[in-house]
């Protein structure tokens, strides 16, 4: 999948089913109403699409196909069942199974089952609970109001992504981790190529993608193993010292597993909540009248307001499973060893669930939305942190800068990250 779309204008437009492949580059570059019809007559057929396997660059055992599901029964019934569908076998983040030297640096909790799923997730989700988070607050408040500060010192015409979006998560996964801030721009540009290999800003069209993917894995792993060495030797209060020294039951985290879940931490907590803001603040410019309801009420309103940002952006547009047995769910057979793809994008915008699905609406209630994942042990783990991040930076910009626009975004290109590189402001 390294072949970059046509010409918007040479595009064939998409009519009925049989027209669409997710598999093609083309297909992910169309505008987000092209592919939302797409993805709602994928759900109109009477069972998922299955779709072959994309041949990839990374190497790895490239299968039979997978099927699409895009609904948000199947996806929650999927999720809810992770001892049919299951992670670890061949990764979850990819179509083709996971090559065998990508492990060691992207073999995560997101890529595991329980038992060793339950075991990982265990030391490290004290640093998550709402009241670990809330020791946080006064952090991610002031850091919010020193990017708006320089925000208002830059002016208008700035990139929102990176100077604004960008910056909070970034900060806080790194202040979390006792990253200091000189390498900030170290993991940020790594986490670029990370969740951007396929998007040529990141990674030339003439380079070996595995290679950089590797090369960024490594740089990011040995980061953070080299801080643990300091760490062990002399505990601090962050996260790191937390994890290095943690004892729960006898189990310690081995240096390749700190490493991997400092990986899984500043792609998924860092991108994906980075994202979230960029969508937000693209949503709110688009839906003026939104943005007066939240401007009457910013504290009741805001986490209904979040929730709908987060609904909408889906910044993970899927992950994978393998079934481990046959399994009949909801009407459909799946067989031993097949591939489900989880399409949380298309999810939230299921009119079965949602009234009026493509409307952005910050009342929304109920909002039973899978843009953190679905239900079950995946659960984004760092879903209270996101809330709180996206909170406090929408909190800070309608307060200070009420009239700030986003203007035209551009899309990163990738099946996986419903992604947003740049995208300019004015206010």
């Amino acid at each position: 999948m390294t072949t970059q779309p046509t010409d918007p204008g040479k595009r064939t437009a998409i009519t009925s089913a049989a027209d669409i492949d997710l598999n093609d580059w083309d297909f992910w570059g169309r505008p987000d109403e092209e592919r939302e019809h797409a993805f709602r007559l994928l759900r109109d057929l009477d069972k998922p699409a299955f779709f072959p396997e994309p041949e990839f660059s990374l190497g790895g055992v490239t299968g039979p196909g997978y099927h699409a599901l895009v609904r948000h029964a199947d996806i929650l019934e999927a999720s809810r069942n992770p001892e049919v569908f299951c992670s670890g076998d061949g990764g979850a983040t990819n179509i083709p199974d996971l090559p065998a030297e990508f492990a060691e640096y992207f073999g995560s909790m997101i890529n595991m089952d329980d038992p060793r799923h339950a075991r990982l997730r265990r030391i490290v989700s004290r640093a998550f609970t709402p009241k670990m988070i809330k020791q946080f607050e006064s952090d991610v408040d002031a850091a919010a109001s020193r990017i708006v500060d320089e925000l208002l010192e830059t002016g208008p015409g700035c990139d929102f992504v990176t100077e604004v979006a960008a910056r909070l998560p970034l900060k806080i996964i790194c202040d979390m981790m006792g990253i200091p801030e000189k390498d900030y721009r170290f993991v940020f540009d790594r986490s670029n190529i990370v969740l951007g290999a396929t998007d040529p800003e990141y990674v030339s069209e003439r380079a070996d993608i595995a290679h950089a993917l590797l090369t960024a894995g490594m740089e990011l792993q040995q980061l953070v193993q080299d801080l643990a060495a300091l760490r062990m030797e002399t505990p601090t209060d962050d996260l790191t010292s937390s994890l290095v020294n943690a004892n729960i039951d006898g189990e310690r985290l081995t240096a390749q597993e700190l490493g991997s879940f400092f990986i899984l931490l500043v792609v998924a907590g860092n991108e994906t909540t980075r994202n979230a803001i960029s969508h937000g603040m693209r949503l709110l410019t688009v839906n003026p009248e939104q943005r007066r309801l939240w401007l009457e009420d910013f504290e009741g309103r805001a986490p209904r307001a979040i929730e709908e940002i987060v609904r909408l952006a889906a910044p993970v547009n899927y992950m994978r499973r393998k079934v481990t047995r046959d399994h009949e769910m909801n009407g459909n057979l799946y067989r031993k060893g097949e591939k489900v793809l989880l399409y949380y994008w298309a999810a939230n915008r299921d009119e079965r669930v949602f009234d009026d699905p493509l409307r952005f609406d910050i009342r929304r209630d109920p909002n039973p939305h899978v843009g953190f994942g679905g239900p079950g042990p995946h659960f984004c783990l760092g879903a209270h942190l996101a809330r709180r991040e996206i909170t406090a930076m929408f909190r800070e910009l309608l307060r200070r800068v009420p009239q700030i626009e986003a203007g035209e975004p551009e899309r990163l290109l990738s099946s996986f990250i419903n992604g947003i590189k740049h995208m300019t402001c004015e206010f």
